[in-house]
Formats: structure tokens, sequence, C-alpha cells
């Protein structure tokens, strides 16, 4: 969501609180009263009804809202605001923006902050106020965190696969001029081979991304009970071609036939056979990679392993967002996208499962997809 509707949205929940401060006269000061003087300012049953509605209503609203008189004295905070960051250097930060914006709007201004609170735990919080219209001011503060994550998230995928299109799309030019202008056969020979990489490469990008897309945006996984067995071998059938090319051997410890998992054949032959291939970039030639699978009571875990270069320990903690390279280079030469891992996390999700890793540099990687398992005594959804 754009700030634009996050500005809207603060303006439109101003509207609301507006308009439940100016339902009567005394509503400011029933919301700002103690709990003893109540009976007092509440002297009707329809009076004292009104404004623990009020009171209800404003404390239940998913935003912050701090209302002070003409004065500036703040004289209501509802629950939200009481304590929205959960950490006390950044709520202090957020109380004086609070402030700075109420006295703007006591002038008659509206006015709106994006906070980076850095944590821990880390937030971004909105700040809107806004003057009323009896006179003094309400603020409303929210908890953006989520939704600017998503807009960062998006905007790198945005920057990333231009990149990732950009490069090989640009190579491609420069090949093809070279190669119009070129008359020796043997480099002409050269140039088309690496046109076709390059091609390849294009090619490769844009199917993980229909791949991920198909995945993240295809609804609920289907749920029917499928073979682990054929979910295995199919999937080192896949990257056969390339263990082949890299001098690696794919081991397969065959799983009992009555193994079976839940969810969608399809998604997890995906899902694996990315950790194959990944398996196999990342091991040296003449090595190997075992996979494998275990049952508990309710879960499958299908097991890749590979005895190759390991992942870095600050590494380990992003491997599984798009585009992320622990090894940039490499990942060009074996013509990895960067978005593996990003599916086989997808895919995991989609099953209610999950995908982990462990890892030793110079030793290898172990990734464990975890799915849930299909037992003849268990109702299939």
């Amino acid at each position: 969501m754009s700030w634009v509707l996050v500005f809207a949205f603060g303006i439109a929940a101003g509207v609301l609180v507006n308009n439940f401060l100016r339902r009567s006269d005394g509503v400011a000061k029933v919301l700002s009263v103690s709990q003893d003087e109540r009976a007092a300012v509440e002297s009707t049953d329809a009076e004292k009804a009104f404004a623990e509605t009020l009171r209800d209503a404003v404390n239940s609203l998913t935003v912050g809202v701090v209302v002070a008189g003409a004065d500036g004295t703040v004289i209501f905070r509802n629950t939200l605001a009481l304590g929205l960051t959960g950490a006390v250097h950044s709520d202090v930060l957020v109380d004086e923006a609070v402030e700075v914006h109420l006295s703007g709007a006591l002038a008659g201004g509206t006015g709106r902050q994006i906070i980076d609170l850095f944590g821990p735990p880390r937030k971004v919080v909105a700040v809107f106020s806004s003057p009323l219209e009896g006179g003094g001011a309400v603020a409303m503060i929210e908890d953006i965190t989520e939704r600017h994550l998503v807009d960062t998230v998006r905007t790198d995928f945005v920057a990333n696969i231009s990149h990732e299109l950009k490069t090989p799309v640009g190579a491609l030019a420069v090949l093809a001029e070279a190669l119009a202008d070129e008359d020796d056969l043997d480099i002409v020979h050269r140039l088309s081979e690496k046109m076709v990489d390059e091609a390849i490469r294009v090619g490769r990008t844009i199917d993980d991304l229909l791949e991920l897309s198909r995945i993240e945006f295809g609804g609920e996984a289907v749920k029917d009970p499928v073979s682990v067995e054929s979910i295995l071998q199919e999937s080192i059938e896949r990257g056969q071609s390339l263990a082949t090319a890299h001098s690696i051997k794919v081991l397969m410890n065959t799983p009992a036939a009555d193994m079976q998992a839940i969810g969608d054949r399809r998604q997890l032959v995906s899902a694996v056979s990315n950790l194959v291939e990944n398996a196999v970039k990342y091991s040296e030639p003449d090595s190997s990679v075992e996979v494998s699978a275990l049952v508990d009571s309710d879960w499958v875990e299908m097991r890749v392993r590979d005895f190759g270069v390991g992942i870095p320990l600050r590494d380990l903690d992003r491997i599984f967002e798009r585009f992320y390279r622990v090894d940039r280079a490499r990942s060009r030469d074996t013509g990895g996208t960067g978005l593996g891992l990003a599916i086989v996390r997808h895919v995991a999700n989609n099953h209610g499962g999950e995908v982990s890793v462990t890892s030793i540099e110079g030793e290898g990687s172990t990734f464990v997809l975890k799915v849930p398992r299909f037992t003849m005594n268990k109702e299939n959804p």
C-alpha cells in the first residue's frame, strides 16, 4: 500500500474519531474522567450507556488514538496508544511525534509522519493528526510494519527482476552486434554458443518466476496422498542431466513403498527438485548428493544433503529470499536464478509445513522439507 493510501486511511480514521467526539458536548469530558468521577458526569442511564459504548469503540480501534483539549492537555488515550511498540525508547519517540502533531492540529493543520523504529523489536509507525471541529485535536498512531515490509519486498523484487533480465538481455545485444561484424567461423561459433547460454539464462529466470507466481497465487495446495518415493525419484530425474554435467552422483535412500505425504504432487516435486539442483550446483566435482525421507506420526521429512562448499552462518537466515545468492559468481556460472529456494519455502508454506537448513562451511549442507504425512487412519481433507 502506498503512503498516499496510508495517509488517506489516517484521515478516514480521523473523521471516524471526530464523529465519535462530536456525538455530544460532554463526550471529551466523559473520556477524560476517572472511574470514580463517571457517576457524576454520566447522570442518566442513556448517557452512561453511550459513554461506555464510545470508550469501548475507541479502545477497539486498530489504531492508537490520543485526544487533546483546546488547551493542548491530553485528555484521553485509548488502549493501543498506551504502549504501541513494546519498547520504552521507541514509545518515547512515538510520544514525542504525537505531541508535535497535536500542536500542529491545534493550530488548524493536519499532518502525518512515518517513524522507523529500529527497536528491538523493529517497527514502522505512522502518526496522523487533525483538528476537532469543537476545539482540541486528535492524533492516530498505526503500526504499519507489515505493510512497510510488503512495500519493501515489492520494490526490491522489481529492482531485482529488472537487473536479472537486463543483464543477459544486454549481453545478448552485445553478442549479436559482435556476431554481425564477424567473418571468422570459429569466433562466430563461440559467440553463438554464448548467445544460447544467455538466452537459456533468461528462459530459466522467466520459468522460475512463472513457477513461483503459480505457487504463490494458485490458491491452497491440493491435498491428495502422494507417494514419497515417486516425489524423490522424479526430482532426481529432473536434476540428473545437471548432475552428470558436474560429475556428481545423486544417491537415493529409497523410502518405504507405502510412505505417503498429503499435498500437491506437482508442487512437492518442484520443491524437492529445486533442492536437488541447488545441492548439485554447490557441490564439488566427483562428490555426491544424498536424497532420503523420514517419517514420524504426523510428518514426512524429505532431505537433500550435499558435501559441498556449505553456507556461511551470516547467510542462513536469508537464503530463502527471492534472488538472494550466497555466491553470485558461482550462481552465474551454474545458471542459478536465485528463485529456487524461494519456491521451496512457498511450497512448504502452502502445505502447512516448513523448510530448514543446517550447514557447515567447507563440509556441506542438509535441507529438510517437512510436510504432513498421509496415513490410512487419517481423514483425507
